[in-house]
């Protein structure tokens, strides 16, 4: 996927409207990378650098070319002329509460992310712990099956069809 990357990156370098660019996570931007939540490499995204937005399309260059080729600057606070009437009153209704009150209700609501994430975690956990079992308890129930004699009782069946139409065993 690099190649395909870099040469994105190429062809959208005098864009004025998008950025396409890479962060190194390993390196100096690992910062920028927790900050928005990339846990897994290559990670895409797009959208206002204040709320990215993971990117779920195809990974080629043509993919990659014709997502990028859609995208256009979008309501936000910086953009207010882009926005709806019911957007701008959402967002001067977000302004009269003040950073503090904003700061605190991203906590909040990132705090509900965080534990629908721990809940999907552990929810995985379980199954795997399912799986394991049930995958045990079906070898075992197999083991057993084939250590009562069915291997022997095939080859009985074989040695007494021999030369004969299998019907009729």
């Amino acid at each position: 996927m690099k190649p395909d990357w870099d040469k994105l990156m190429k062809e959208f370098a005098d864009d004025t409207q998008k950025l396409i660019a890479d962060v190194d996570c390993t390196a100096e931007g690992s910062s920028l990378c927790e900050t928005q939540g990339v846990r897994g490499y290559p990670t895409i995204k797009h959208g206002d650098p204040n709320a990215l937005e993971d990117y779920q399309g195809g990974r080629t260059y043509k993919d990659m070319k014709k997502f990028a080729e859609g995208l256009t600057p979008k309501c936000s606070p910086f953009n207010m002329d882009l926005c709806d009437d019911d957007e701008k009153t959402k967002i001067n209704e977000m302004k009269a509460l003040g950073a503090d009150k904003l700061k605190d209700n991203i906590k909040e609501e990132e705090k509900k992310i965080e534990e629908a994430e721990q809940t999907f975690k552990d929810s995985v956990d379980k199954l795997q712990k399912q799986y394991q079992d049930l995958s045990t308890a079906k070898d075992d129930a197999i083991k057993a099956v084939k250590d009562s004699g069915l291997g022997l009782m095939k080859s009985v069946v074989a040695s007494m069809g021999a030369g004969k139409d299998k019907e009729e065993l």
